[in-house]
């Protein structure tokens, strides 16, 4: 299957430029997926200066567009040197940066930030922009962490957790089929308080486990359907914590890819404790994959 074409392709990548480290590594990373891809990069600066209009100066607003122009001419040499025939296209937005970045990306794309931003508050894991940009998207959020670069010699892991998740593992599939690598989807769930006897609970655990596979293995086989010479493994694991686990996998990935399960535009909580768990401690960049409609405003 040609992942760049038809219905299903990985769009352009939008990413956001503020001059921090955390930017810089996001716009390599996003960089070398366009390239993958073969789609365009949209290197996005937003000055937020539309709402303050009224509040500034004519040479404050000059100023930061003037100050947003050579940044976004910076960058795009830096990408140039790195990738010579990718499309480089700036945009310099008067919204706020959130704002800047779902319009830069409009419907079809995705969107690539860094971990941190310029903002304060360094304790903070994961920045404001970024973590309103994961709320309120409906298209794929990349939150770049670890590596700077897409890896073409890593597994692409897929955190799933029932058959609503295809879309998730069908994205993972193509990130995995971009890179030649393997996928492996994995679902991993919770351990309750025991109850009744030993040899009840080993049986409660062995019905539990088979459960919890069928759906791996129906997604697993709509996958193959579809891609049918990438590798795909399927693992099912219990944990007494579901995103420490999931962190745990990260490592040696090249890409986690995992389903949103909340309503658009809100934010925090609504995310999800696992969700947010892994776009603040993975050890590899995570690509956030909406999912909407009833029972997906979980935080669970």
């Amino acid at each position: 299957m040609d992942v760049t074409t038809g219905p299903r392709a990985l769009g352009r990548v939008a990413v956001g430029v503020d001059g921090s480290p955390s930017a810089r590594t996001a716009v390599l990373w996003a960089a070398a997926e366009a390239a993958l891809r073969g789609s365009s990069l949209c290197l996005v600066h937003a000055t937020d200066t539309d709402g303050l209009n009224p509040a500034l100066f004519r040479s404050e607003i000059d100023h930061g567009r003037r100050t947003g122009r050579e940044l976004l001419d910076r960058t795009a040499e830096a990408v140039a040197a790195r990738h010579p025939g990718l499309l480089v296209v700036q945009e310099l937005s008067g919204a706020p940066p959130p704002a800047g970045l779902l319009g830069a990306a409009a419907l079809s794309g995705t969107i690539v930030v860094g971990h941190r931003g310029l903002g304060g508050f360094s304790s903070l894991l994961l920045g404001s922009v970024g973590l309103e940009v994961a709320a309120a998207a409906t298209i794929p959020v990349v939150v770049v962490r670890g590596t700077t670069e897409p890896s073409d010699d890593r597994v692409v892991l897929a955190a799933v957790r029932d058959e609503n998740d295809l879309g998730c593992a069908l994205a993972a599939a193509r990130e995995a089929a971009l890179r030649k690598a393997p996928l492996r989807l994995l679902h991993v769930w919770g351990t309750g308080p025991g109850a009744g006897s030993r040899t009840e609970r080993r049986k409660g655990d062995e019905q539990s486990a088979h459960a919890h596979v069928h759906p791996m293995t129906v997604l697993a086989d709509r996958v193959q359907e579809d891609f049918p010479e990438l590798t795909v493994h399927c693992d099912g694991e219990k944990s007494r914590s579901v995103p420490g686990t999931l962190v745990e996998a990260t490592h040696g990935a090249a890409l986690l890819v995992v389903g949103g399960r909340r309503s658009p535009g809100y934010l925090g909580p609504t995310l999800g404790r696992t969700t947010l768990t892994l776009l603040q401690h993975a050890h590899c960049p995570v690509e956030l994959i909406p999912r909407h409609g009833p029972g997906h405003g979980s935080t669970s």
